[in-house]
């Protein structure tokens, strides 16, 4: 059992000093999806890849409803989630009228690979993975794990427990059908 998983199971069980441990052993690699994730975003954000770090670690461990873990890359899953909507809700905050709303709508159709580069329009994106999700939980979750989380297609699949060939497939499934949904063909 690796000392991330100890850990992850030690906070299951109550452990109040557990999150403590648990930070300095997965800071570097949080803040190196966060940062990825980050350097998408449009210029002038104010939300830094530390904050977004640490917002999605308080998210995970800081609740007062322990969350329970299948290891690493279960939390490491969990943590891209938590970007995701964290991103998302700061998008839907941008995007209400009292605080300058109007989004505008982007056509995806150019785009040979509608997650090679983040769209403008980041709620679009969360409301056709949610669509997604509902279908095909497993595409919508390498979606998660590549795309949120940074994670490579080797990393993506053993994340999941799928094979690489199988997540291969899943991905070139994922791009069309978030392709269509956000309006290219």
């Amino acid at each position: 059992m690796s000392e991330v998983t100890r850990i992850l199971s030690a906070i299951e069980q109550g452990d109040p000093d557990a999150a403590e441990q648990l930070l300095p052993l997965v800071y570097d690699e949080l803040r190196k999806l966060a940062a990825a994730r980050m350097a998408e975003e449009k210029p002038g954000q104010t939300l830094t890849a530390t904050a977004l770090v640490h917002e999605a670690y308080l998210r995970l461990v800081g609740g007062e409803h322990p969350q329970h873990w299948n290891g690493r890359g279960h939390f490491f899953a969990a943590a891209a989630g938590a970007m995701r909507r964290i991103l998302v809700n700061r998008a839907r905050d941008k995007g209400r009228l009292k605080r300058g709303g109007g989004r505008r709508h982007v056509e995806l159709a150019d785009l040979s690979d509608p997650l090679a580069a983040p769209p403008d329009d980041l709620l679009d994106l969360d409301d056709a993975l949610e669509r997604l999700a509902a279908a095909y939980p497993r595409c919508a979750e390498l979606v998660n794990l590549r795309f949120f989380a940074g994670l490579t297609h080797e990393q993506a699949s053993s994340a999941l427990g799928i094979s690489p060939s199988t997540a291969d497939r899943d991905w070139r499934f994922a791009q069309a059908w978030l392709l269509r949904a956000l309006g290219g063909d």
